[in-house]
């Protein structure tokens, strides 16, 4: 049974839905501070909620790798063209890449859905490692539901946008491969983005706070060498070994960690190593991340790899090539905009959680605490930050940090994990696929459809957005290691 109750309690809206599950979900919002717009798209995603549930629950099955998330893209595309979108697909070259539109004029506002999975994460909705039957995948960082926000929350503008007259355009980009920090970098190369006025963005997380915040940019290349096959025992005098050049690439590039900077990070997977050990491998790869905090570090330290790699080939007398996959930059922070989005946020309120909530939370807190140590006594954060005095820098890379240096850009996560959850991690899979991330989520939605709607009625909040944008973006020009040109990969695995 499905059933909506509006009770008035000290001055405050109390709405609570129940999906006849058990799952419940409460959302405070200040009367006197909501407009009769953003009541209305409040109202219409709490009626749609079951659907939007639906949504996530139906990519987080699928839980389709980067490039490769066929059913995913095509699950929100079918959501946007029944709801009047105009959807091109596939486009940038990646079929799993989309553009909905609705409206017409300026401003332009984005909004950014992501819906990749992760290898080797496969995992129920348990508060116990139960890895799922059928499949190695899962989101553990929870894009299922951070496409499905984005979605969500572009349903409530359209909801809104014919009754109150509103002018401009909204745009929703399904972005495929985020964890590999692709889909966004080529859909830019495209010209996808830069007619933007500003973009939006949220991500699930442990906390609830906007992205008033920088991160770190990444190129992520492939090293393939290339030898002599021989018997390794009877000959190995005529072999050279292309799996030597790997190996001896890793040790100078652990050697060249000690001569960087504490903040930049250098990490490796060797994808192919040979086929077995009597057989002196003639083909081996290796696949490598070098990020820092700012994109002219990564440039020198990816200038200084590529000579470790050179020098790999020359000592191993095989021979390297370089295939560049992506080039990711930093998130340019803008603060008028990310006022605008924890306004909003403050009016929605954070997540509500209930006791089955904190159970489940406290279990997959438990496995935590034995893996890594956890320290943390809170379960689930149920408050929302303050924006910091100045930008904070994020351990992680993202590519929404390419389409921030082109366009006024800012976003929020919401509670979807337990506190203190590691990242692409089971216990995130677990949550995202359970009612803690489904709040999470549908906070997301209803901020970014508010905010959505401010930027565009407020022309005055555009302007300054753009001129905080401009400011910050004087001294940096746009470079990317990539050869002009290049298309994005069919595949990444």
């Amino acid at each position: 049974m499905r059933y909506l109750t509006m009770l008035i309690l000290s001055g405050l809206f109390l709405s609570t839905i129940s999906l006849g599950n058990g799952e419940v979900a409460a959302l405070q919002e200040d009367a006197k501070d909501l407009t009769p717009i953003q009541r209305a798209m409040v109202k219409y995603l709490d009626a749609i909620r079951p659907d939007l549930v639906a949504c996530n629950q139906d990519i987080w099955a699928f839980a389709e790798l980067g490039l490769e998330e066929f059913r995913s893209s095509a699950r929100l595309v079918g959501i946007l063209k029944k709801a009047g979108f105009q959807v091109t697909e596939g486009v940038a070259d990646m079929p799993t890449a989309f553009v909905a539109e609705y409206g017409s004029g300026a401003p332009i506002i984005g909004i950014l859905a992501e819906y990749d999975a992760l290898p080797e994460l496969s995992q129920e909705a348990t508060g116990a490692k139960k890895p799922a039957a059928g499949r190695t995948t899962g989101h553990g960082c929870g894009h299922s539901a951070l496409g499905t926000a984005a979605v969500g929350a572009a349903l409530a503008v359209k909801e809104v946008y014919d009754k109150h007259k509103l002018k401009g355009t909204l745009r929703v980009y399904g972005t495929p491969a985020e964890e590999t920090l692709i889909g966004k970098f080529y859909m830019l190369l495209a010209g996808l983005f830069r007619d933007l006025s500003a973009c939006l963005h949220f991500h699930p997380g442990s906390q609830n706070r906007v992205y008033y915040s920088s991160s770190k940019a990444m190129v992520s290349t492939k090293f393939t060498f290339s030898g002599v096959a021989a018997h390794a025992s009877g000959s190995p005098d005529k072999g050279k070994s292309a799996l030597d050049g790997v190996e001896l690439m890793n040790i100078g590039a652990n050697y060249m960690r000690e001569h960087i900077k504490d903040s930049s990070r250098i990490h490796y997977v060797i994808t192919r190593g040979g086929n077995q050990p009597n057989v002196v491998p003639a083909t081996a790869q290796v696949w490598y991340y070098v990020r820092a905090n700012d994109h002219q570090d990564v440039e020198a330290h990816f200038a200084w790899l590529k000579d470790i790699a050179d020098g790999a080939a020359k000592m191993s007398r095989t021979k390297v090539e370089m295939h560049i996959e992506t080039d990711c930059h930093e998130l340019i922070p803008n603060l008028p905009l990310s006022k605008v989005v924890l306004r909003n946020f403050k009016k929605i309120g954070p997540p509500i959680f209930d006791k089955a909530d904190h159970d489940l939370a406290r279990q997959l807190q438990a496995t935590v605490r034995a893996d890594f140590g956890l320290k943390e006594t809170k379960v689930l954060n149920d408050t929302i930050d303050d924006l910091p005095t100045k930008p904070y820098q994020d351990a992680g890379s993202t590519d929404v940090g390419d389409v921030s240096w082109f366009v006024p850009t800012s976003g929020l996560t919401t509670a979807c994990f337990a506190a203190g959850s590691p990242g692409h991690s089971w216990q995130n899979v677990a949550a995202i696929g359970s009612p803690i991330g489904h709040k999470g989520m549908m906070v997301a939605a209803k901020v970014l459809a508010l905010t959505a709607v401010d930027l565009l009625q407020d022309a005055e909040a555009v302007k300054e957005a753009q001129a905080d944008f401009q400011m910050r973006m004087k001294d940096r020009k746009y470079t990317t290691v990539v050869p002009k040109g290049q298309k994005a990969p069919k595949s990444i695995r």
